[in-house]
């Protein structure tokens, strides 16, 4: 291959920010033997208050990733971001995971474990304190922190929407 064709193939600049945190391999019994397949929870964001969750499953890790990055781009969630953080604090349980995401002032960066960090970053939001108290499952946790951002943006509408009466 030389050089003219791979500036054809070249990967085009996406306005989101793609962030793989999870690859499972999972294997299924059936008559005829193991039947392996991989999934792939990815978070996409614009760091300008838009975020999407997905997750993907395939026979191969570049389909699954594929699929869980397409599925997060076509369900984005707007999140007000008020001074590089959310404007209240939030306590959401979703199944065994219970989430608290909290405003923090500025210049203290983003107190957040791995899966709710994910999150929050690839949002925008750049100062901010939160815990995981339930389980430790990255899935349920990042569902959870997706909840919460849903929340945040439905109350701050209807906060909005008081003030504008």
């Amino acid at each position: 291959m030389n050089n003219n064709s791979r500036q054809a193939y070249q990967k085009v600049p996406s306005e989101f920010d793609e962030q793989i945190v999870q690859i499972n391999r999972v294997s299924k019994k059936t008559k005829g033997g193991n039947k392996i397949g991989f999934s792939a929870l990815t978070v996409v964001g614009d760091k300008k208050g838009r975020v999407g969750v997905g997750l993907g499953k395939a026979p191969d890790v570049a389909a699954a990733i594929r699929k869980g990055v397409s599925y997060a781009k076509k369900h984005l969630v707007e999140v007000p971001i008020v001074n590089g953080t959310i404007p209240f604090r939030i306590d959401v349980k979703l199944g065994a995971a219970k989430i608290m995401l909290k405003p923090a002032p500025p210049g203290s960066g983003i107190i957040a474990g791995g899966a709710i960090r994910s999150v929050v970053s690839a949002a925008g939001i750049v100062n901010v304190s939160s815990k995981m108290l339930g389980t430790e499952n990255k899935i349920s946790n990042i569902y959870a922190t997706l909840e919460a951002l849903k929340q945040i943006t439905e109350q701050a509408r209807k906060i909005k929407e008081r003030r504008a009466r």
